[in-house]
């Protein structure tokens, strides 16, 4: 145990922690790096240039004459992805703060290295990229000085291109973190982190032991779901999964149980063993709480059951995936699904395509709603078709979150006129250091599920940084804008939104809508309803034929009597005929300006 240190890589997006990871198992020649990221093997996260997931790896490295193993998760640094990166610390002793010299610190830099000071971690500060023209390391430096107090020694410059400091940092994880604490004679415990499905072995959970020893063969049980097992096989993960036959206190490592059940598999669960189980399971594990709310529905609708087995095979690998049956008038049966963010939403559209093959329809994203009724009753709104009648409603209360923004000095104009304009209240700024500020925000989290983060990034260049956590729920006046076709509600296109915004909101809609819609042989009436009333009105004409073409000639009313004859076709048809919603529409309202 001695010789063993858990650590994990935090940082803002982009700042090249997986690039970091690449040279140090390079070094301790775990791998031989043959181009490209290796441990961003999914081809979604190579192409974005972006960590999806958490990864786990064990490197072998001699210090001092000593053999230590070091085991190393990367994790990512988007706000949409922090439930992998709070479940990485929890199976940690230290982490590696890594921040960008080109950059500086940023948002997500801090909301991480607040959650990994919350868990104990022994932080080791990291510049990286200081071979870059345009680095700064000496502000860099101040601003890491600032925010954790250290010394200056204690930052140790490095590059993940060239591979310099790289032994540095190594040499820093075994003198600075602390060994594994545990007693290896004691019950097993061991906390699940992360679990992946295999098609041909089932699900594998990835656990550190805190306490005890497990070995291949042992009758193992899940403490919180109470499920019994038998370990097949255990072993460490390096870039392959390596059979061992025990593994102790402090270790990293793998279990396959021939489990098929995703539910049976709950990331921070405890394995303990079923002769002489733990007292209880190890805490601390914070759950998931989703931020937006959509729904997934399959294009076809006989692939309802083969969309579920895609959501529960996506939910192990991701575990902030949460998901539960809804149906729809307008799109028949699918999911209401709860993800971190729009990112992780556009993620796992991505992921359902490539990896199930499966065509989906995704609603318009929204959040949770607290709904009072006037006998004194709560209830949770997820959709907005899930509201009682208008008559009943005492109040509706929406969810705020606090936001921090960092940004240069010369942005603050636009960001404050942009926090505004979405309802936003100023609780105070403060100068980082130099140019740069941090602003501290209010906002309803309703107005930022859609395109605030788009916004911020471009008229800041790309340099503001935002991270938010949500606070608390205030009463708002809501209002539910339904969108109807022909008279016809379509419940996949109604939003709940600010009664100030709603009027221009529906306007736009239906705008959109006339556009994306194709004609038909009959007129579409597309109205925004705010309750009973009408707040907007477009027509899409329908596609005239020429009936009067082959009359020539002769009285007038032979043409009136083909145009009446057309009529009552165009009515009849009216009655009968449905108008296709285009999957263009739904995606179109993200993009609302």
């Amino acid at each position: 145990m001695k010789h063993i240190r858990n650590f994990c890589i935090i940082a803002h997006i982009d700042h090249g922690k997986s690039t970091l990871a690449d040279r140090m198992l390079e070094f301790t020649k775990t791998i031989q790096v043959t181009g490209g990221q290796m441990l961003d093997d999914m081809d979604l996260e190579r192409e974005r240039g972006i960590t999806i997931k958490s990864h786990a790896i064990q490197m072998e490295y001699v210090f001092k004459g000593e053999k230590y193993i070091l085991n190393l998760i990367d994790t990512p640094g988007h706000v949409d992805f922090s439930y992998e990166v709070s479940r990485s610390i929890a199976a940690c002793e230290g982490a590696l703060l890594v921040v960008d010299a080109t950059q500086g610190v940023q948002a997500q830099t801090i909301s991480n290295l607040y959650m990994a000071i919350d868990n104990n971690l022994e932080i080791i500060p990291v510049i990286n990229k200081i071979d870059m023209p345009s680095a700064m390391p000496d502000e860099v430096e101040d601003e890491i000085v600032d925010l954790i107090g250290c010394e200056r020694s204690d930052i140790i410059r490095a590059s993940g291109k060239t591979g310099e400091g790289i032994e540095q940092v190594l040499n820093s994880v075994v003198e600075r973190i602390p060994h594994p604490e545990g007693n290896v004679d004691a019950p097993l415990q061991a906390l699940i982190f992360d679990s992946v499905f295999n098609s041909f072995r089932g699900i594998i959970a990835y656990f550190k032991i805190e306490n005890g020893v497990i070995r291949q063969g042992d009758k193992v049980k899940f403490f919180n779901t109470g499920m019994e097992y038998t370990a097949d096989e255990v072993g460490v993960l390096k870039m392959e999964m390596i059979p061992r036959k025990e593994l102790s206190t402090g270790d990293v490592g793998y279990i396959i149980s021939g489990i098929k059940d995703s539910k049976e598999v709950k990331v921070g669960d405890t394995i303990t063993h079923i002769v002489r189980p733990c007292d209880k399971g190890i805490e601390g594990f914070q759950e998931v709480k989703p931020m937006v709310f959509a729904g997934v529905y399959p294009i076809d609708p006989s692939d309802y059951e083969n969309l579920r087995a895609s959501l529960e095979k996506l939910r192990l690998n991701d575990a902030s995936l949460t998901f539960m049956p809804e149906s729809s008038i307008a799109l028949g049966f699918g999911f209401r699904c709860g993800f971190l963010g729009l990112l992780h939403m556009e993620i796992i559209q991505e992921r359902l395509d490539r990896e199930f093959n499966m065509d989906v329809i995704t609603t318009v994203p929204n959040v949770s709603y607290m709904c009072y009724d006037k006998q004194g009753g709560v209830k949770e709104v997820h959709n907005p078709s899930g509201l009682p009648d208008q008559t009943l409603i005492d109040h509706i209360e929406e969810p705020y979150i606090k936001a921090s923004i960092i940004t240069s000095a010369d942005y603050i104009g636009p960001i404050m006129t942009l926090c505004l304009d979405k309802r936003g209240e100023l609780m105070d700024q403060q100068y980082v250091s130099g140019n740069r500020v941090e602003l501290h925000f209010m906002l309803p989290l309703g107005e930022i599920v859609i395109d605030f983060y788009d916004k911020l990034k471009s008229i800041s260049k790309g340099y503001a940084s935002f991270d938010y956590h949500i606070d608390c729920f205030r009463p708002s006046k809501l209002a539910k804008l339904d969108i109807l076709l022909n008279g016809e509600p379509v419940d996949a296109l109604s939003t709940l939104t600010h009664q100030d915004n709603a009027v221009t909101f529906g306007r736009r809609m239906c705008e959109k809508l006339k556009e994306l819609i194709p004609r038909q042989q009959f007129d579409i009436a597309i109205q925004a309803a705010i309750g009973a009333k009408i707040v907007a009105r477009e027509t899409i004409k329908c596609v005239r034929k020429d009936v009067t073409a082959k009359c020539y000639g002769g009285d007038v009313s032979r043409k009136r009597k083909l145009l009446e004859k057309q009529k009552k076709g165009k009515k009849r048809m009216k009655q009968i005929g449905n108008v296709e919603v285009p999957q263009k529409a739904f995606l179109a309202v993200l993009k609302l300006e």
